[in-house]
């Protein structure tokens, strides 16, 4: 019994880091203009640092990003 509730929790475990990675999209606004970057099956870190880095390259234009 000890075996089949240890692996039925590795399985959860093992279900729920997969399940943290998903689709995201960077909006950018720069003169007005707004485009949209898709970032697809990312942690939410990893897409922010990004739209972060996207965010960066834009300010240079006088725009800005955001995760949606």
């Amino acid at each position: 019994m000890k075996k089949v509730l240890m692996f039925a929790v590795a399985g959860l475990f093992v279900a729920g880091l997969a399940s943290c990675k998903k689709d995201y999209t960077c909006s950018c606004t720069i003169s007005g203009q707004t485009t949209s970057t898709p970032i697809n099956d990312a942690k939410k870190k990893d897409a922010q640092d990004a739209c972060d880095a996207l965010s960066t390259a834009a300010s240079i234009a006088g725009g800005s990003c955001s995760l949606d």
